[in-house]
């Protein structure tokens, strides 16, 4: 009797041991990471990319000519870069002669990551074109390059990969609406990137000049910026003109109408 009592306490010290070794590799640190996506990605991409080339004729692009790298950031600035979810966005850069890059250099993909190491991931159209090319026959076929998956290996190389890409400031008012003292405001959006943006807004109303203030916004947050000066009598239209000390901001003045 002693020894089955014996017998089955080791049979529960064990399962509870198993149990808690389980327990403790869920809630250990996550295998998904920002340096094992950053390395997995370009690397997909850039095959799928040469692919989608030579759908259109196009030859002389190789996965390694493209030189592909990539920047990811998980929720904004103030998340951890660590585990699955919808929330990764991933800033990259290649090269392709017929295909310059934007003023800032880089496409952004957003996506989905799985915890099994696998991601979905869904290109910039203005880069890869649409879910749909023609061919150098003539016909409709899938762009491999605008949606696509992939997988990393969850126990791969997690160095940081050292790529940083600068955030992109962009001007979403569309209409100036003045303040309750007159005075011209507009809102801006700092995208994913390093070191959010930072710099001095100046602006004008025709020849009248509004003065200029200074701006500070973290990767993907929104701020709303006012000008010191009152608007003047008559005013139509509002003319920003940015200047980063952080970030990538519009490379000419943006004018946007006054509302009313």
């Amino acid at each position: 009797m002693r020894r089955t009592l014996i017998s089955v306490f080791l049979a529960i010290v064990a399962v509870v041991a198993v149990g808690a070794a389980a327990f403790a590799l869920d809630s250990g640190p996550s295998s998904i990471t920002k340096a094992r996506i950053e390395r997995s990605l370009p690397a997909t991409f850039a095959n799928l990319y040469v692919q989608r080339a030579a759908l259109q004729g196009r030859t002389g692009l190789t996965p390694a000519s493209l030189h592909a790298k990539t920047m990811c950031d998980k929720g904004g600035a103030a998340s951890p870069d660590v585990g699955a979810g919808s929330d990764w966005n991933c800033l990259m850069s290649w090269t392709d002669p017929e295909v310059p890059m934007p003023p800032e250099g880089y496409g952004k993909f957003e996506l989905q990551v799985h915890s099994n190491g696998c991601y979905t991931a869904g290109a910039p159209s203005k880069l890869v074109g649409f879910q749909t090319i023609t061919d150098k026959k003539g016909r409709t076929v899938n762009n491999p390059a605008y949606e696509f998956d992939g997988c990393f290996d969850p126990q791969g190389d997690n160095t940081p990969t050292g790529v940083v890409f600068p955030s992109l400031l962009t001007v979403t008012s569309t209409t100036v609406q003045p303040t309750a003292d007159h005075k011209a405001a507009v809102q801006i959006s700092c995208g994913t990137g390093h070191g959010g943006c930072t710099g001095t807004v100046s602006a004008t109303a025709g020849d009248v000049p509004l003065g200029s203030t200074t701006y500070a916004v973290k990767e993907e947050q929104t701020a709303t910026l006012t000008l010191p000066t009152a608007l003047p009598a008559g005013a139509t239209d509002v003319t920003f003109t940015f200047t980063s000390k952080t970030g990538v901001v519009p490379p000419k003045p943006s004018t946007i109408p006054l509302q009313g």
